[in-house]
């Protein structure tokens, strides 16, 4: 009778916590120097310790490993948290475009990064909650919105 296969977790396969913090405090890093994240880092505090910690508790949960961010503060209600922030689809491609470059520099799997991103990705969309302006729509008298 052949044993069971234990089936490997995100958090395991990216190497536990520590991994996890690795590629969190890289993902701020990110954030904090690319001019092409304004929008999202000017959301944040000056200091990103206390969210980078926060990032932390909840990825080792959301990745399948110990459940830190909820026996601290409960459920996530990651939707509810954020709206006080205006996060529309600028936004959440910035957030992404950290956390893709972060995956790149921390994670050497290649196929785990896919499969991140396309859950992060998932949870992105959610987070959204600005309604956008169809390009060439009239914002002002005197302003087109372009892309």
């Amino acid at each position: 009778m052949l044993a069971e296969a234990k089936i490997q977790t995100h958090y395991d396969r990216l190497g536990g916590e520590e991994a996890i913090r690795r590629l969190v405090a890289r993902f701020y890093k990110i954030m904090d120097e690319l001019p092409e994240a304004y929008g999202i880092r000017k959301m944040h505090a000056g200091n990103l310790e206390d969210i980078g910690q926060k990032l932390v508790e909840f990825l080792s949960g959301w990745t399948g490993g110990p459940q830190l961010y909820v026996e601290k503060y409960g459920h996530p209600r990651l939707r509810q948290r954020h709206l006080p922030f205006a996060i529309g689809v600028n936004e959440r491609n910035q957030w992404m475009m950290c956390m893709q470059q972060a995956l790149q520099e921390t994670v050497p799997d290649e196929a785990l990064q896919r499969e991140l991103m396309q859950a992060f990705a998932k949870v992105g969309d959610h987070m959204r909650n600005q309604t956008e302006k169809p390009v060439g729509q009239m914002t002002t008298v005197n302003e087109t919105v372009s892309e």
